[in-house]
């Protein structure tokens, strides 16, 4: 245990997880907040779906320039500007929430703020922690932070449910006072080294190199692109407003159970992680962490328990981060600092697009085939999926352990 927390002797990796952990618990309140404001005015899936894709429409246009700025600005400073967006965007929220417009469309475009902030805050973030820690700390640092950020995303469904009961103002409002507590940590998180300095100019090129060394890497390749279809077929997030209202019949504060279940599963995988870090047949823990989500979504699909779907969650969550773990390894290890930010923002097109692309997806086949079936259908294909990649990309699954960078 000693070990695993002996990477917090470094004072920019606190300052940085905890101005992310508040980040993040900030969002994950006001996600459970808008989902239940949402479908408690329109009860239609589809507008479940239309949340996710209005964050991903802006998420998408800029994420590959996102990664250039990583490269060529204070990465620290970067991710503060994001936070200080999000709480504008909180603000924003509370203000359309008291005004009482009956439309829903404003919500849409303060979510669209929502995706400005995260394509740059993700592949600076992701950038940046590399270098809060001397190289050897990195294997633990990685797992320990992913289970902070999974702390927050275990009470922040929860805490948002139950301020919901207060009015969603009240959730708002607490969201915007944390990610301005988050603004004011993160100017602490000092690295190590020098941030990089501008080397190059921004060109088509230069944007899109961080594309060519992932196609130059197989496995690389292979990992986060299985991540992708896996989460955009499996991913049930956006509908769980849908199934604690209509099928499990528990309310607002049972989706903020249902949403903190993941968490719960990916925490304590996380901490195990930093206890006894992956080091061995890392491509087959991989395909195994990816199998293991498709089955749990499918389980949760056909459940009529809570306590089954929490406990079916809770899997998905523990197996999400080991394939989590291994691709964020993989990624950051093998690349370059120099073009870190770049390659972090290809590897964070791919996690938009399978969450929030995910969500529309799953709101749209759920307003076509049912809610049930749309959860089902999508855990049975992301097995397939991890089935297929093995054959796709076998030096990903023969991959004995995390390569260093060229």
């Amino acid at each position: 245990m000693a070990r695993a927390f002996g990477v917090l002797r470094h004072g920019a990796l606190r300052w940085y997880l905890l101005a992310r952990t508040l980040a993040t618990l900030a969002v994950q309140m006001q996600t459970v907040a808008v989902g239940w404001q949402v479908y408690e005015a329109t009860h239609d899936p589809l507008d479940l779906g239309l949340i996710g894709l209005s964050q991903f429409l802006p998420f998408i246009v800029l994420i590959l320039p996102a990664g250039h700025v990583a490269d060529r600005y204070d990465r620290r400073r970067v991710v503060a500007a994001c936070f200080a967006l999000l709480a504008a965007a909180a603000a924003l929220m509370l203000a359309y929430t008291r005004a009482g417009v009956a439309a829903v469309w404003p919500v849409f475009a303060i979510m669209g703020l929502f995706g400005v902030a995260r394509a740059f805050w993700m592949p600076a973030a992701q950038a940046l922690l590399p270098n809060l820690v001397p190289p050897e700390d990195y294997g633990r640092a990685l797992p320990l932070g992913s289970s902070a950020n999974q702390v927050a995303r275990i009470t922040g469904p929860a805490l948002g449910g139950l301020l919901y009961f207060a009015g969603a103002e009240v959730v708002y409002a607490v969201v915007a006072l944390l990610l301005a507590a988050a603004f004011a940590f993160m100017l602490g998180a000092r690295a190590l080294q020098a941030a990089p300095a501008p080397r190059v100019p921004l060109s088509w090129a230069n944007l899109l190199s961080g594309l060519a060394f992932v196609r130059s890497r197989p496995a690389v390749l292979g990992a986060i692109s299985m991540d992708l279809f896996a989460v955009l077929f499996g991913g049930a997030t956006a509908l769980l407003p849908a199934y604690a209202g209509d099928i499990l019949h528990a309310g607002p504060v049972g989706l903020g159970f249902l949403r903190t279940a993941s968490g719960v599963g990916a925490a304590i995988c996380g901490l195990a992680l930093a206890l006894r870090p992956i080091q061995r047949q890392v491509g087959r823990w991989m395909f195994g962490g990816v199998a293991a989500f498709g089955l749990a979504t499918v389980v949760f699909g056909v459940s009529r328990s809570l306590l089954l779907s929490l406990a079916a969650l809770t899997v998905l969550g523990a197996a999400d981060m080991v394939s989590v773990y291994v691709r964020q390894m993989l990624v950051q290890l093998a690349t370059p600092d120099e073009i870190r930010g770049r390659v972090s923002a290809v590897n964070s097109v791919f996690i938009g697009a399978s969450n929030e692309v995910g969500e529309f997806e799953s709101g749209l086949t759920a307003a076509w085939w049912g809610v049930v079936p749309a959860v089902v259908v999508g855990g049975a294909a992301t097995m397939l999926i991890a089935w297929a990649w093995t054959r796709l990309f076998p030096p990903l699954w023969r991959m004995n352990r995390f390569p260093g960078p060229e």
